[in-house]
């Protein structure tokens, strides 16, 4: 049996969007502070941020795994405490350290330590009825529109305020503050959502490696969450690197200011963030999660497309497709969670879906360099984007023989709401 205390969906939303917030907090001046400050090229600079989505890649599905062995609020009072440490250790190194090696340790550590998104994911579906499951994935989007819209705007507002003549530590000691109270608020107030008795085998034996490649062996050999994993991360191949490339796009196509760039990211942001929020919320239980899935990726494929030819059609269809993208994305990323989920063994929804989620953090290592090779090559300023709308393509005609599996209600043991 679960715990009498009653599970809070907010800790979790929190928890999410300080992961989040951390991420997005660093954008606007990381890169710059590296080279600007502790004398290294932009492009290693750069690195800082596929090295921190590498380790999620490694370690989602490790603490997914642990999570469904132990329980997921130890998982995430660990994620949550570890956090604030790495945020606070960055804050550090940015303003006193000497070398650029210990701003690569902090996001190393930083990485490993926000990799709990499989756990969360675990736990919003550990508490929901299947029927309503996009609905609580719901609440994932919405953390990542907060996440992505607050982020780089709060980051670059308090990296103008130095510590030691540097800018930029004090984005992270608030980040680091986030993470304190939301550890108070899931030690105090957060239930355990995992019974007991459908938890895997006790204890946890030796990793030899972080990835754990027999359980992603044993995801994906299932070839409906296979399915909807590939198509997930050709998507995020994309949508990573189209979020890298806009701004050089939209300077170099439509002359556009940084701030014009910033308005037009919040703008996909927010509308991602509503839709998923309020539409998904809606479409949950009446429409196929797979369904959601197929009608997203026709959206985003249609406004990569746009995307494109917007330099010729004029800057209104640009915000056009801007618009039809985020509404694509916002169906279908919590779609595809609850379809992984709903196909998911319940004593394995963390390792399930922490391999789900590793995958897409693996695409966003990967998505932005190749949007940043195809923006610089012959192929143009638009390639990027083209390529977009053939991979969100290719993602659509994998998922179209996807449906939704039939489930068998669950005993209100096992199921909290």
């Amino acid at each position: 049996m679960a715990t009498a205390r009653a599970p809070r969906l907010g800790a979790i939303f929190l928890t999410i969007c300080i992961d989040l917030l951390g991420f997005g907090l660093v954008l606007p001046f990381l890169a710059e502070v590296a080279r600007d400050t502790f004398g290294v090229s932009a492009f290693i600079g750069t690195l800082l941020a596929p090295a921190y989505s590498l380790m999620q890649f490694l370690f989602v599905p490790v603490w997914g795994s642990l999570s469904d062995r132990i329980g997921r609020k130890p998982v995430l009072t660990w994620s949550i405490g570890a956090t604030a440490v790495a945020n606070a250790a960055l804050c550090i190194a940015l303003a006193y350290g000497q070398s650029v090696l210990w701003l690569f340790a902090a996001r190393i550590f930083a990485g490993i330590a926000t990799a709990n998104l499989g756990t969360a994911s675990a736990y919003i579906a550990d508490v929901t009825p299947p029927k309503d499951r996009a609905k609580g994935m719901g609440l994932i989007g919405m953390a990542f529109g907060i996440g992505f819209i607050l982020g780089p705007g709060f980051g670059g507002v308090l990296a103008q305020i130095p510590m030691n003549h540097r800018h930029g530590p004090w984005a992270l000691a608030a980040a680091a503050a986030l993470s304190v109270v939301n550890l108070v608020w899931v030690m105090a107030g957060l239930g355990e959502s995992l019974p007991k008795e459908v938890r895997e085998a006790r204890g946890v034996g030796p990793r030899r490696l972080p990835m754990d490649f027999a359980a992603t062996a044993r995801v994906l050999h299932d070839g409906k969450i296979a399915r909807a994993v590939a198509a997930n991360f050709l998507l995020i191949l994309f949508f990573s690197g189209m979020e890298q490339t806009l701004r050089f796009f939209n300077k170099d196509a439509f002359a556009m200011a940084l701030g014009e760039t910033g308005g037009l990211l919040a703008f996909v942001g927010v509308t991602a963030a509503v839709v998923q929020g309020l539409l998904v919320r809606r479409l949950s239980g009446r429409v196929e999660d797979s369904s959601m899935l197929r009608w997203g990726l026709v959206l985003q494929s249609i406004a990569f497309g746009g995307l494109a030819a917007s330099p010729t059609i004029g800057r209104w269809f640009l915000y056009a497709s801007a618009m039809v993208l985020a509404v694509g994305n916002g169906l279908s990323q919590p779609a595809v969670s609850a379809f992984v989920s709903k196909c998911a063994d319940p004593s394995a929804q963390g390792s399930t879906l922490g391999v789900a989620q590793s995958m897409s953090s693996l695409a966003r290592v990967f998505g932005p360099a190749l949007a940043g090779a195809l923006y610089g090559s012959a192929l143009g300023v638009r390639s990027p984007f083209a390529f977009g709308c053939v991979g969100a393509a290719a993602a659509l005609l994998l998922a179209l023989p996807l449906r939704d599996p039939v489930l068998v209600p669950q005993s209100t043991s096992t199921q909290m709401s």
